[in-house]
């Protein structure tokens, strides 16, 4: 009785078995196909490992660029000092970062001193004309009696040489007047020429000797660029070429190669290169004394382009993934040119025929299966990004992009390589 229930229970289990194995058969080939027919239809066999967008590489240009940095510095600074000596600051009307203008009064000595001295130099000046006026009307009247013998040869030289005299001191009392009226403009301490306050040393009440230096001026608030340039990219550089400065905040300005240095330095091997940079407000926040990097923009070159995210470095070259037929793709060798933003040029290797895996590619081996969803094309107009890489090969760089998200069911084992 026993061995009759162990029978009758594994010919059961027999038949739940066999018919879970068909009902599985079945699910897994549609129709009822068996999965060699299937297979000889050309149905792809194995799950996609990703789903991603697709972006076709398009034709356009980019500029070729040349990178630096340097500092931002004054184009040049003007020293604003003390032309008086011994005299009291009494006030002072300007400050750091006001802007002036050529002949503003920047500060004012006291004068009281120095107008008791032009007024004693105007006396002399009248006690010297009134002198002169004197030896001429006597030197008059001795030569007019010089025939008659009232007077002596010698009589007559001596008050022909009393009227010399005292226009001489006629002479030196005016000049005497003027230097006075000198010192008193100098009490006056007016800009040399428009620009920005950049530095202050005078105070309230100190009395300073000729030559202190009270003011720093930035002549007409322009400043350059100093960009530092290794010596085998200075024929590349010309007088007029446009320039992208970026500061440490971000802040792009353009602006415009002024000279190059005839010299190196012989430490580091390099030149500089002098920038302007535009002056005012227009100078986007830049200061002097900042660190700043930029591009000189050399040209333009067309080529295809593709977005960065699009390309994978493996064991020092690049590669992108082309899909084929089917879903299926394809790894093929690229030799990259210069970058803009978020586009790559790309001088070998693409053909702009095959659809190319936007982003994700670093997933992907050569033949694995994906699930195309077809991305928005990108142009280079549409990279917003400045320039950021130097051209080091005669082609552009542009690209489109596209976001390549992983299907949930892509299986671990696709992210290792074959």
């Amino acid at each position: 009785m026993k061995r009759t229930t162990l029978i009758a229970l594994a010919a059961t289990a027999a038949l739940v078995l066999g018919g879970g194995y068909w009902m599985m058969q079945r699910a897994a080939v549609p129709n009822g196909k068996s999965a060699a027919s299937a297979a000889e239809a050309g149905a792809p066999a194995g799950k996609p490992a990703l789903t991603v967008q697709v972006v076709h590489a398009t034709r356009g240009t980019v500029p070729l660029t040349l990178g630096a940095s340097g500092n931002i510095a004054a184009w040049q600074e003007a020293i604003v000092g003390s032309q008086s000596n011994g005299l009291r600051l009494a006030e002072l009307r300007a400050n750091v970062g006001d802007w002036v203008k050529k002949g503003q009064v920047l500060a004012v000595f006291a004068a009281d001193t120095v107008d008791a001295d032009v007024l004693q130099a105007r006396a002399a000046l009248l006690e010297a004309e009134a002198q002169a006026a004197d030896a001429r009307s006597n030197a008059e009247r001795a030569r007019s009696i010089a025939g008659t013998g009232a007077l002596s040869t010698q009589q007559i030289n001596q008050f022909r040489t009393a009227e010399k005299a005292t226009a001489a001191r006629v002479q030196a009392a005016r000049a005497a007047l003027s230097s006075q009226r000198l010192r008193q403009g100098f009490t006056r301490v007016l800009a040399p020429d428009s620009g920005v306050i950049s530095s202050r040393s005078a105070t309230v009440g100190a009395v300073v000797p000729a030559g202190t230096e009270l003011f720093r001026l930035v002549r007409q608030g322009r400043l350059e660029w100093r960009a530092e340039v290794v010596g085998q990219d200075l024929a590349r550089i010309r007088s007029g070429q446009r320039v992208q400065v970026t500061s440490n905040a971000g802040t792009v300005v353009e602006g415009t190669v002024r000279s190059v240095a005839p010299t190196l330095d012989p430490a580091k091997r390099v030149a500089l290169v002098y920038v302007d940079l535009p002056g005012g407000t227009d100078n986007g926040g830049l200061k002097a004394g900042m660190y700043a990097s930029g591009q000189f923009i050399l040209g333009e070159v067309d080529g295809w382009l593709v977005p960065q995210t699009a390309v994978v470095s493996r064991d020092g070259f690049n590669y992108v993934f082309a899909v084929a037929s089917q879903g299926k793709v394809l790894q093929r060798k690229v030799t990259l040119g210069a970058r803009q933003g978020e586009l790559v040029q790309v001088l070998e290797g693409v053909d702009g025929e095959l659809p190319l895996v936007q982003s994700g590619a670093g997933f992907l081996n050569d033949g694995d299966l994906v699930r195309v969803t077809q991305a928005a094309p990108v142009t280079a107009a549409s990279a917003a990004a400045p320039a950021a890489s130097a051209a080091q090969a005669p082609g552009t760089t542009g690209t489109g992009t596209a976001a390549a998200e992983p299907a949930s069911a892509a299986p671990a084992a696709n992210t290792s390589p074959r």
